[in-house]
This record gives structure tokens, sequence and C-alpha cells, in this order.
């Protein structure tokens, strides 16, 4: 009879639809004289319909959230994510996965993922990511495969003979050379590397690009990490092609050699134009400024000191020696701007045809240029693609400045290159390209205001005032963004790294890059001493502003390491800030503040 009762009572509150309040159990009036039993009963279904229903709407706001999600398309930007995660794994495992096991998950992956590609909820990304994770092993696999490059067991010394491919002059008489090897003797090596590194100390005639060299050298294997955790150079040479590093012990001299096939004669014409602009560029503008200038234009820095490098490394300036992102949207950005200017000058071109397309045509030949000048490095590769992606989304009339572009870009480099993944570079890259391009687009999307005319600082908040605040915002951006990846894999953050950008961007910005174009475009008709003496001025003061920089006190600070599940969560968690743009992104903040936790406070070990 008592469970009649109850019975009764919980459809009475069904037709009432009294207020439940969570954890109150408020019950209709009628329940107060009931007996004890069925009171008890009443007042615990109130409680349990208080507790499911804010539970129930948490559940609807979250499938709203991934609906939004979806219909923004970010779903998509979680494909090179996954990705890396397989590639990532697959380099950290101390044995290589059998290939018929990730070729199995990937086929049992695809089916869920394709009747779930159309969901709005968690289920479809999981599916995905079960799927993508084992596609992301299996290019690192052939990726591995492919370039099986041939890394000299230990250190010998032998008589070499090859074919210069590429070189570097450094400080003093030094000079770098990336060799061909075809013939060792005396002793004769039967497991030779294809590709070695060999630095020539003694004074000599630098021997042409493309031309035979023979010599007495000392050959040795790329060097492993300092310590367990760290930057492993071995695994950079040999994703590079070199099988072995070393020295000559006496000048090197020329001799008679093949010249190989088609694609060695085109790489051999590209490393001339190269060395001859470089020398070109170290003879117009002296000293330091030209080995910086020379630098950014093909990427040689040997010729730079070392007291300039360390000066600008303690004032957060070092990337700007490196062909990466910023080298690449200063140039162009420079491009577009003046190619633009130029055809708004001819009266009616405007009215008549696309400039702006036009301009993004001619900045896409003259990237591709850029790059084929500053030696491919993977950085420069990576740079290049990010840009030439953006371009052709002006050439199509999309967006070029999205974070589906960037998301094209990564998995352009990861399909063709997933070892690229463990470079701190390209793990910086990205990091501060999201944090930017999100960082855009939540100020392109803040309310509008109305400005006021700003009285006596009505230039402060004008052009002046939004150029310098905007290069304050993307400097604090740039450097939070890869602030992790800092500590991360060089255990030290540069102290004064945003005063140094925010000091020295305006001259590199206004000065240095867009001289520098103007100065290379000139160069065909001799026209390109006034803009690399231009140059060479913004150098010198970027320089300048790096030393007084360096010279404050506290220098960098020194972190140490810190475990790998809080870079992990960190890394994790900004990306999340930054791919999302719902409250789903506060999952993001959520991993943050735990991995900073785990890297303040490390577990101690018993």
């Amino acid at each position: 009879m008592a469970g009649t009762e109850i019975a009764e009572r919980k459809r009475a509150a069904k037709a009432y639809r009294w207020d439940v309040r969570p954890g109150d159990g408020t019950v209709p009036a009628e329940f107060d004289a009931a007996p004890a039993p069925v009171e008890r009963a009443a007042r615990w279904y109130g409680r349990a319909l208080g507790w499911l229903r804010p539970r129930r709407e948490i559940r609807e706001s979250l499938s709203e959230a991934f609906a939004e999600e979806r219909t923004h398309g970010h779903f998509f930007l979680f494909v090179p994510v996954f990705l890396g995660i397989g590639a990532a794994l697959w380099f950290a495992a101390e044995v290589d996965p059998p290939i018929y096991a990730m070729v199995l998950l990937a086929i049992a992956a695809m089916m869920p993922a394709w009747r779930l590609r159309h969901r709005e909820n968690l289920s479809a990304i999981l599916a995905g990511g079960a799927f993508l994770v084992p596609i992301g092993m299996l290019l690192a696999t052939l990726e591995s495969a492919r370039l099986d490059t041939v890394i000299i067991d230990t250190s010998v010394t032998t008589m070499i003979e090859g074919r210069v491919l590429s070189r570097e002059s450094g400080a003093g008489n030094t000079i770098r050379y990336r060799i061909a090897l075809e013939k060792t003797r005396e002793p004769t090596l039967k497991r030779a590397p294809r590709i070695v590194t060999l630095l020539a100390r003694s004074r000599h005639d630098p021997i042409a690009i493309g031309h035979g060299i023979s010599g007495r050298a000392r050959l040795g294997p790329p060097s492993g990490p300092a310590l367990s955790g760290l930057n492993d150079f071995a695994f950079d040479a040999y994703f590079a092609g070199t099988g072995a590093v070393g020295y000559f012990y006496s000048a090197p001299v020329a001799i008679e050699t093949g010249s190989g096939g088609w694609s060695d004669r085109i790489a051999q014409r590209i490393a001339i134009w190269r060395n001859n602009l470089t020398e070109h560029i170290r003879g117009r503008i002296g000293g330091d400024a030209g080995a910086i200038a020379a630098a950014l234009v093909t990427a040689e820095q040997r010729a730079i000191s070392d007291e300039t490098v360390e000066a600008l490394r303690q004032a957060g300036l070092a990337h700007v020696l490196a062909i990466s992102g910023l080298n690449m949207v200063l140039a162009a950005g420079t491009f577009l701007v003046g190619a633009r200017m130029l055809m708004a000058l001819i009266p009616g071109f405007a009215e008549r045809f696309p400039t702006r397309k036009i301009a993004a045509g001619g900045a896409l030949i003259m990237v591709t240029l850029y790059i084929l000048v500053s030696g491919g490095a993977i950085s420069a590769v990576r740079s290049w693609i990010m840009i030439c992606v953006m371009l052709i989304a002006v050439l199509v009339g999309r967006s070029a400045i999205s974070l589906r572009n960037v998301a094209l870009s990564a998995i352009i480099i990861l399909a063709v290159t997933p070892s690229a993944v463990t470079n701190p570079g390209f793990q910086m890259s990205y990091a501060a390209t999201l944090g930017l391009v999100a960082g855009y687009a939540a100020w392109r999307e803040r309310p509008v205001r109305k400005e006021g005319k700003g009285g006596a600082l009505r230039l402060t908040g004008g052009a002046a005032g939004r150029f310098f605040g905007g290069l304050l915002l993307s400097s604090a951006i740039g450097s939070l963004s890869t602030l992790i990846y800092s500590i991360g894999h060089f255990h030290r953050v540069p102290a004064y790294g945003l005063a140094g950008n925010l000091l020295a961007m305006p001259a590199i910005s206004a000065i240095v890059m867009p001289f520098g174009l103007i100065a290379v475009l000139l160069m065909p008709f001799g026209l390109d001493a006034i803009p690399f003496a231009i140059m060479g001025k913004g150098i010198e003061w970027m320089i300048a502003l790096a030393e007084w920089v360096s010279r404050w006190k506290g220098g960098d600070v020194v972190t140490g390491r810190i475990p790998m599940s809080a870079f992990v969560l960190i890394g994790v968690g900004g990306g999340l800030l930054c791919i999302l743009r719902t409250r789903l992104r506060h999952a993001g903040t959520v991993l943050i503040v735990v991995g900073a936790l785990m890297a303040v406070w490390p577990p101690t070990r018993g």
C-alpha cells in the first residue's frame, strides 16, 4: 500500500510541475501531512529532479556549443592536431610499431569516423581522431622509409671525394661545405654516407658550388642529445639527409667530377644564385649588419659574430635571423602594399582590373623566389606554405587570415614531413600563428564603440596609437603563445624579450625588410646601393637596441626542466583556447591551469 501511495504522489508531483531548486527538495503543500515514509520518498524524488535538471541543461548547452563549432567549421582544425599526435607517438616510441597494426587500426576506425562525420558532439571528434592518429603514424613510417639516410657509425679519418652542394662562409677564413660524397679511400668506407658537412679552416680559394672537392677529413656521426629529453641533433641530421659531420685537416682542393642529373643541376644553379646574392649583400653592407642582412635574405648566419648573436638572443630577437613567418609576412605584405599603390597611380587601372588579386599573384611569385634563394630550410618551407595558402585564398576570393588556412598548411607539412612535429620551430611557429590569428579574429569581432576626437592626444588614439597598440598586442600574444615551448625545449625565457621586440620591431617592419625587398628587386638594374644602405642603418639600429637591452640586469630567466605531462597539458590547452570560440574553449583554460600547477609543484619521487 505504501508503494502505491508513493507512486501516486510521484505522478502528482509531475502533474503539479512544482519549481524544484537544485538540492532543495521542495514539495507541494499536501505532502506536508503525508506519512513519514511517503514524505521522505517525495522529498528524495524532488531532490532527484533538482539534480537532473541542471545536468540536462548542461547537456543541451554542450550540444548547442558543438553545433556552433561545427557551423564555423572548427572541427576541421583538429585534423592536423590528430595527424601530429600520431606522428609524435610514432617518433616517441622506443620500438617501431608494426605497420599492419596501424593499417588495421585505421581501417577499423574509418567506418565509425565516416558515419559520425555529421554529428555535432564529442563522439564525432573522437571517432575522427581514432582514424587520423594511425594515419599520422603511417605518414611518419613512410617518411622514415623514404629517406633511409645512412649515418656513419663511428668517427674515422679518410680521403674523400665529392661534389659541393652548397657552402657557407663563417667568421675568419672558415668555410662550411655540404658535399655529396662520391668516393672514400685510405680507408674505403663500405657503408659511406651520401651527404656530409665538413668545415675547412685553412686559408684557400673557395671551391665553387657544383665543382668537385677532395681532401683528408675527419668524419663523425652527428651528435645526439646532451641529456635525455633535449634536442637530438642526430635526429635532425637524419631527416636533413646528413650522414656525417666533420672537418678537413688541411685546405681542400678542387677536382673534376660529374655534374649529376637534371635535378642536381637545378639545385646547383639555385645554390650559386644564393651564394652570389649573399656575397653581394655583404659587399654592400659591411660588418655584422651585412651578415644579418644576408641572413634575412639567404639564411646564411655563420658570418654573424657570436657577441651579436648572444645580444639578439638575450633581447628576444634571435627569431629575426631565421627565415620564418615574420620574414615571409613582411616581404609579402610589403610587395602587396607596394604593388597596389603603384597600380593605383595608373589612371583607370584599378577600376578595370582586380588589383588585389594581381598583387597577390605577384607576391606568390616573389615568396617562391624567396624560398629558393633562402636555402629551403624546414622553417622557411613551413612559412612559405603558410603564406602560399593565404595568398591563394586571396586569389580565389576567400579570407586570407583564418584558422582554416593555418590548419590546411599544417596538414600539407605533416603529410610531406611529419617529422616536423617534433621540431621546436614547428611548434613555436604554429603556436604563435594560432595565437595571432585567434587574437585577430577576437579583435575583429569585438563590439565597436564610437571613438572620440581625442583632443590633444588624437594622434595617440589615431593611426599612431593603433600601430603601436597593435605592435604591443601582437608581441604580447606571440610571446605568451610560445612561452611554454621556450620553457619546455630551452628551459629558459628571455626576461626582456617583449621589451626587445617592442623596441626593435618598428625598425624591422618599417625599414629593414621593406628596403631589403626593394634592394633585391632593383639589384638586376644596379640600383640597389641606396636601399641596401638604408637597410644596413636599420639593422645597425636593431643591433644597438639589442645590445642595450641585453645589458639590463636580470638576463634570461632559467626555468629548468618541467614534467612532460605539464608541457603537453599547457600546449593542448593553449591550442583549444585558440581553436574553439564557444564556451568549450574553457576546457583549454582548465588544462592550462592544471599543467601550470604540475609545472610549479611537480610530483616528488619516492
